[in-house]
């Protein structure tokens, strides 16, 4: 018998990869994966993705991964900018209305920040405008929560985080708190100002080539916890800043916009030891009831 060749089609191949994985166990995760390959191969039939254009794509997955360190985490900047991670966060926190919003992680964040006492300072070094931060975190029904934990940090005014900053304390700008009876907090920051993100690496490439910006508007990130309560992460933005149309990972959210009040020194409640310029922020924050999902609640948890 004469055996006739076929030839294969580029939608044979997209079959044989899903149905690779049909003897998946966890059906989660079967899932996942065949749509992941539906839709990947999906994106390389549309755009007619060449051999060249693939392996320069290895190439930026490889360089993503040779400057990712433990202070830095280039695969969430990829997430961040190309808008993946508020579509997650969106997707995973639909809050009844009057919660405060929640917004990215960023890369940021440092878990195991110092408790520190009731308006008590998070600048261990000189950072800029200093600001007094005050408010209450409450529940739906505008009762006080107790004994609620802020997690805060933010960047100083030479644009960098304590992580990016090799002359900064480890500490630097960080800090949680526990809300008192009547769930009341009080911290000293310092008025943040817009930074780029790290743009030096794959993910600056591609904004530069895409002709888009790497800045972010100022903001301070809280990261709110409280037993009985849906765990908050957020940002608190300026709503003076530069870039809040425009913020390069997409994280800006009408609700989060604060006013930072300017001060002199010696006006009424000026902080101790400050000489010069201060500015307020009030800052209540609402928590919506319910208990998180395995995992979520302890991220950056350390007690």
């Amino acid at each position: 018998m004469r055996l006739v060749s076929k030839l294969t089609r580029p939608e044979d191949v997209t079959a044989q990869a899903v149905t690779s994985f049909d003897a998946t166990p966890d059906v989660r995760l079967r899932t996942i994966m065949q749509s992941l390959v539906r839709h990947l191969h999906g994106f390389v039939a549309e755009v007619g993705l060449t051999e060249d254009e693939w392996a320069a794509a290895i190439r930026v997955l490889t360089a993503t991964g040779h400057i990712t360190d433990d202070k830095r985490q280039e695969f969430i900047l990829w997430s961040d900018t190309l808008g993946v991670s508020m579509l997650v966060d969106a997707l995973a926190h639909p809050l009844p209305s009057g919660a405060t919003e929640p917004t990215i992680l960023g890369p940021f964040y440092v878990p195991g920040s110092p408790l520190r006492p009731y308006g008590a300072d998070i600048a261990e070094q000189e950072a800029g405008t200093p600001a007094l931060v005050q408010g209450r975190v409450l529940g739906l029904d505008g009762a006080p929560i107790a004994d609620a934990e802020l997690d805060v940090w933010q960047n100083g005014d030479n644009r960098l985080y304590a992580v990016q900053d090799g002359d900064a304390a480890d500490d630097h700008l960080r800090g949680r708190f526990r809300t008192r009876a009547d769930g009341s907090f009080a911290f000293r920051a310092v008025r943040p100002v817009p930074y780029p993100i790290p743009d030096d690496g794959p993910v600056g490439r591609m904004l530069a080539a895409s002709g888009r910006h790497p800045w972010r508007p100022a903001h301070i990130h809280v990261v709110v916890r409280a037993a009985g309560h849906k765990t908050l992460t957020t940002h608190i933005f300026d709503m003076d800043s530069a870039y809040l149309d425009g913020d390069t990972v997409f994280a800006v959210k009408p609700s989060l916009l604060r006013r930072f009040e300017r001060h002199e020194a010696g006006d009424e409640g000026t902080p101790e030891g400050v000489e010069g310029p201060w500015a307020s922020l009030a800052l209540d924050i609402v928590l919506a009831p319910g208990e998180d999902d395995a995992g979520v609640a302890d991220r950056g948890r350390t007690h």
